[in-house]
């Protein structure tokens, strides 16, 4: 009896532990987790060939050109600080397959020198076989996500589906979310949340990236695959009223 009730006990821990790791969604709901970094040890390199950004590799692809920054995992977090040199943010990539997910991490803009560079941002990015779909961008003033540019030069532009005005301090971690559900997105940073669709945000996906704009640090990564929430509808309809108050109290 006592060993039956030893091992309900620990497996009523463990589902209280796992409920407190699953993020407040909107949109979705979590199913299979695809994939949990602590950065508690060194990242192992990536399986593949690392010549192209989007697709190409498996696993974590970091520091392999100039352009992209140094990475360096330390004190549980992943840190990236870009180039002063080079005209370009700090760049790496979790390449794994994917349509529909749920991203989850705590994000912090990291109060150091700007060296002459004129922003400080954070964003978590997706990326198809070729190119980048659709982002996550903080800055100091808030949240913006965005349908990205899919062709470098090409003419596809970026295109803007929210902002959020909320104050980022320098130093201290932020909670973000990323749910991706056919061609719409949700964003939400610390229980605000911003909406948007596009047709591109249904492709198949490659990686996600996270781009550091002078310096930034990510911890507690875990990756799920999307389920439908049948709360969708009801909490659209709230973002959108609540967009609608915002844009009338200006």
């Amino acid at each position: 009896m006592k060993r039956t009730f030893s091992l309900m006990a620990v497996l009523f821990t463990a589902l209280l532990v796992n409920a407190a790791d699953v993020p407040t969604t909107l949109m979705t709901k979590p199913g299979k987790l695809i994939y949990a970094e602590d950065f508690s040890k060194p990242l192992p390199p990536p399986m593949g060939s690392t010549a192209h950004y989007a697709s190409g590799y498996k696993g974590w692809r970091r520091n392999v050109v100039e352009r992209g920054g140094t990475w360096e995992v330390a004190g549980g977090a992943f840190t990236g600080r870009e180039n002063p040199k080079v005209s370009h943010p700090a760049t790496a990539s979790y390449a794994f397959d994917f349509k529909n997910v749920i991203i989850s991490c705590e994000v912090r803009l990291n109060d150091v020198p700007m060296e002459g560079r004129k922003y400080r941002s954070f964003s978590i990015r997706t990326t198809d076989d070729k190119d980048y779909v659709c982002s996550i961008i903080l800055s100091e003033g808030g949240m913006r996500i965005q349908k990205d540019d899919n062709d470098h030069g090409g003419p596809d532009k970026a295109v803007p589906l929210g902002q959020l005005k909320s104050p980022i301090k320098l130093g201290d971690w932020q909670r973000v979310t990323f749910e991706i559900l056919g061609d719409e997105m949700v964003g939400t940073l610390n229980g605000q949340s911003l909406s948007g669709s596009h047709p591109l945000i249904t492709s198949q996906k490659r990686s996600m990236m996270f781009v550091a704009g002078v310096e930034g640090s990510v911890r507690d990564l875990k990756i799920w695959t999307a389920e439908p929430n049948s709360d969708w509808a009801k909490n659209k309809a709230k973002l959108v009223s609540d967009s609608k108050k915002v844009t009338a109290a200006k």
